[in-house]
């Protein structure tokens, strides 16, 4: 397949205008395998397709159903809106009921109309009480060596990511242990700067929702985020649904972080796609109202925005789109160690692809 004429967003972080040429599969260097397939893009920006490392879930189903019906539902919606790669974000259960929610994701085969799943996202229960959010306290604990290994065999070691709050008993040990294995991310957690660069200098490289469920970033105690922007290898999501985060605040992240290093993520929950009404996350109830999700507490669960809509409210605030799209597709495969394969139109990396208009509306998905 050729796709001829469009504006391409290519690896070098630019947009250029040439062909992009595809197997099928990979994206190639050149018409190596021509099946005869053209597809015009005159006036469209060609764009590799978005990667989301953080959803709970959409279309009234979660991960944490633990239901293969309902990943698969997710993921076909994921797809539809041009996201093609996702990490299936967990909640903080016991080892039993995490160990079900895991396994679903081998039932899962590949299909054209899904998207694909890089891997499990496992946020909590290694996670700091008073800075639990939507998360439920009666299952959180200190981080376990040997349940995360119990955890990744039910998946077939496909956990990508998991958050800890570094100030825990035994933190520093799972850190040192698991860094080069899985990404390591802090959040979720009351930690001092100097706790926060102690897990860093262990092996943490990513800050989980940048600001939410963490101490505001203070003159005299800068905390996670202080930590953060002191180590330029820390990469940071943030939640671009214009509810977690000012506008104000998206366009200062981009400045003291860069455009390499930020990574905009949609923590959507079941209610995403959904009418407004009550819905789960966590087993909790979590009320829909627009754009907010919130707990019967006034507490924000999750968002109900799709990372599509939330690249267009970045590019909306005044955030390049060049910046945008590297924090919507490069930037998260990097974070967890596919870059080159996914959210890329780099030669070899997988062909999704997906066509935009000029006012960055979706056309297709390739």
């Amino acid at each position: 397949m050729i796709i001829k004429n469009g504006i391409v967003f290519m690896p070098d972080g630019a947009f250029h205008r040439q062909n992009i040429y595809t197997n099928g599969k990979l994206i190639t260097a050149s018409d190596e395998v021509h099946d005869g397939k053209i597809i015009d893009a005159e006036g469209l920006y060609v764009l590799p397709g978005l990667v989301d490392i953080h959803t709970h879930g959409a279309v009234g189903h979660d991960f944490c159903d633990g239901d293969a019906k309902g990943l698969k539902e997710i993921a076909e919606y994921e797809k539809s809106c041009g996201i093609t790669s996702f990490c299936p974000t967990s909640m903080t259960f016991s080892e039993s009921r995490l160990s079900g929610i895991f396994e679903t994701i081998n039932y899962l085969q590949p299909s054209d109309n899904l998207a694909r799943v890089a891997g499990i996202n496992m946020e909590g229960p290694f996670i700091s009480s008073s800075k639990k959010g939507a998360q439920n306290k009666k299952y959180i604990q200190n981080p376990d060596i040997e349940m995360f290994a119990r955890l990744n065999e039910k998946c077939n070691n496909r956990i990508q990511i998991i958050t800890i709050a570094p100030e825990l008993e035994g933190s520093m040990d799972f850190i040192r242990k698991y860094h080069d294995k899985v990404t390591i991310s802090l959040g979720h957690s009351d930690a001092s700067y100097e706790t926060a660069l102690e897990a860093i200098n262990a092996g943490a490289t990513h800050i989980t929702h940048l600001f939410n469920a963490m101490p505001p970033y203070n003159h005299r105690n800068p905390g996670i985020i202080g930590a953060a922007i002191d180590n330029n290898d820390i990469m940071v999501e943030i939640i671009c649904d214009g509810v977690h985060i000012h506008p104000s605040v998206i366009k200062t992240v981009f400045k003291l972080f860069g455009d390499k290093r930020v990574i905009l993520i949609s923590d959507s929950m079941e209610a995403t796609g959904m009418p407004d009404g009550e819905y789960e996350l966590g087993g909790q109830r979590v009320y829909k109202n627009g754009n907010y999700a919130t707990l019967s507490d006034g507490t924000i669960a999750g968002s109900v925005t799709n990372l599509f809509n939330c690249m267009k409210n970045a590019i909306n605030y005044g955030i390049p789109p060049e910046s945008t799209i590297k924090a919507a597709t490069c930037n998260p495969a990097k974070s967890i160690g596919l870059s080159g394969k996914i959210g890329t139109l780099a030669e070899n990396a997988y062909s999704d692809i997906i066509l935009v208009d000029k006012n960055f509306e979706l056309v297709r998905i390739i």
